[in-house]
């Protein structure tokens, strides 16, 4: 049975990462566009590992959502619905967090925002349907 209180960390986690990018969307230009696609990479990482700890199953320290995806398939195969926005969101792991080419506009960013909520209703709708 799963860890209740560690599964509650892990959604509040998750949450609040989502709530960041939300909040820091709303700033004036410049939007920080590339600290808001991180933190929405974060909250679905955040989502699957909380799945995952529901299945009574130690995340793995990884940042991979697809592998990630993958691993919460093998116990629910509805999980491969996420793929088109998990595939978007992966981008942003590790690349907006040191200075690169990679350019991120506002567009993104509501996409990004976008996939993550999808996520989010997705994991807590199939936590939910568990519990």
């Amino acid at each position: 049975m799963a860890d209740n209180e560690l599964l509650q960390q892990w959604l509040d986690k998750a949450s609040e990462d989502l709530r960041v990018a939300e909040y820091l969307s709303t700033m004036h230009h410049p939007t920080p566009n590339e600290a808001i696609c991180f933190h929405c990479q974060q909250s679905s990482e955040k989502y699957l590992k909380a799945f995952l700890v529901l299945n009574d199953i130690d995340p793995p320290k990884i940042h991979n959502l697809l592998d990630l995806m993958y691993m919460c398939e093998k116990i629910n195969n509805n999980f491969n619905v996420l793929l088109p926005q998990l595939d978007v969101l992966r981008g942003y792991a590790v690349l907006p967090r040191y200075p690169n080419e990679l350019e991120i506009n506002d567009e993104d960013m509501k996409v990004a925002i976008r996939y993550a909520n999808i996520v989010q209703e997705f994991v807590l709708k199939v936590i939910d349907e568990n519990e």
